[in-house]
């Protein structure tokens, strides 16, 4: 019997972070202690005023109706006046935010207002696993152009104008980037909005989400830069700088005849984002910041405790990440080895065996369109870190 499913979800892969986090739950529920690297989600709780607002919005008791399809008014013009005081984003305006649930639900309206059948886009790679899939089920082809662990991963903008053709629809890359941790500088981001000039009809999409946890303290968005804000969709949200991945609130700053398609796509998909999810949202972004700088300042230490540790693990390649909390190490010293039982042949193969082994969760790089790497998320406490990174050199230690 042929199955009764749409082609386009069952050509859809799954999400590979989602399937490793959904393996090591299964281990867990077998009694396995099983420590996760592979989830992007921070460890830390909710700051406290943020969930005193939850609490404040429902006792007073009007937040349970349907909320605006593009979010809440005075969210917007909180979230635009953010873009305009910190991003140098000036021509950012209430109007020009579209709140949805999640900046992936936000990427997601954004492609499928903007990709016809046969357009391309262009992915700065590394990337977020989710892209390619979401561009494919818009009917667009995603076209790579490949940073090396030896530039950080961050390919460059002579890359970029290569692969722009004809059919070129837009551009996506993250800064800080999930999967590497590498951040784009204003002087390669310079570089590549004059590429993007040079060409009509290509917009870029800025993913920022990690925008709070950023080492360098120079985050810079391309949208602020002379011509680019019309040209431009930024990405972010409340996820990640605010421990808040279980609100589902994210947002994109875009040119009005953009964020007015992706609000009318919402209408009919979802409707407006949760009201008190996003009355916790306003506290977070107009109240105190400590508790962001805070965590940004543990995940510094963490990944300076990582580093050393990983560094210490025979055949590990590393950069030094300077955003967001994850490694991208290259682990292919150790293709072609076993332990007597299994060989591993890729870094699924690794992942999979750094699982059995050492009960660590990981993700293969594959998923991230660099199979000879993995992704580690330090999100995580120092115990569990030390402890992961003690086991994952063992386990690696008796692969000959």
């Amino acid at each position: 019997m042929n199955s009764i499913l749409s082609d386009r979800i069952i050509a859809m892969e799954e999400s590979a972070t989602l399937a490793m986090a959904k393996k090591a739950r299964e281990l867990k529920g077998q009694g396995i202690d099983i420590i996760s690297l592979s989830l992007g989600e921070p460890d830390f709780k909710t700051p406290l005023h943020i969930q005193q607002a939850a609490k404040d919005a429902i006792d007073e008791g009007k937040y349970f109706s349907y909320p605006p399809v593009a979010g809440y008014q005075d969210l917007r013009e909180a979230i635009a006046k953010k873009l305009r005081d910190e991003n140098g984003i000036a021509e950012a305006k209430a109007e020009n935010i579209v709140v949805s649930t999640g900046a992936k639900h936000s990427i997601a309206n954004v492609f499928m207002c903007l990709v016809n059948e046969g357009d391309e886009v262009v992915i700065f790679s590394p990337y977020w696993v989710s892209y390619s899939e979401i561009i494919k089920l818009a009917g667009g082809i995603p076209v790579l152009i490949e940073g090396t662990l030896e530039n950080n991963f961050k390919a460059t903008a002579d890359q970029l104008e290569a692969a722009i053709t004809d059919k070129t629809k837009a551009v996506i890359y993250s800064s800080p980037c999930n999967p590497t941790g590498s951040v784009f500088s204003k002087e390669e981001l310079e570089a590549i909005a004059e590429v993007v000039k040079k060409k009509e009809d290509i917009v870029v999409i800025a993913d920022e989400i990690y925008e709070l946890i950023n080492f360098t303290g120079k985050h810079a968005s391309i949208a602020s830069f002379p011509g680019m804000f019309d040209r431009t969709i930024t990405v972010n949200g409340f996820s990640k700088g605010y421990a808040m991945t279980g609100w589902r609130v994210g947002y994109i700053c875009a040119p009005l005849e953009i964020a007015k398609a992706c609000e009318k796509l919402q209408g009919q998909f979802t409707s407006g984002g949760t009201g008190i999810a996003q009355r916790a949202a306003l506290a977070g972004i107009t109240g105190d910041q400590a508790p962001s700088k805070e965590m940004e300042s543990a995940y510094l230490r963490r990944r300076n405790l990582v580093l050393e540790l990983l560094r210490d693990i025979p055949g590990i390649k590393t950069h030094v990440p300077e955003g967001a909390f994850y490694f991208f190490p290259d682990v292919t010293a150790f293709f072609g080895k076993s332990d007597g039982e299994m060989v591993i042949k890729d870094s699924d193969d690794f992942c999979l065996y750094i699982l059995k082994e050492a009960h660590v969760s990981l993700v293969t790089g594959a998923a991230f369109g660099a199979p000879d790497c993995i992704r580690l998320s330090y999100a995580a406490s120092d115990e569990e870190l030390k402890s992961a990174l003690k086991k994952i050199k063992e386990a690696t230690a008796k692969l000959k």
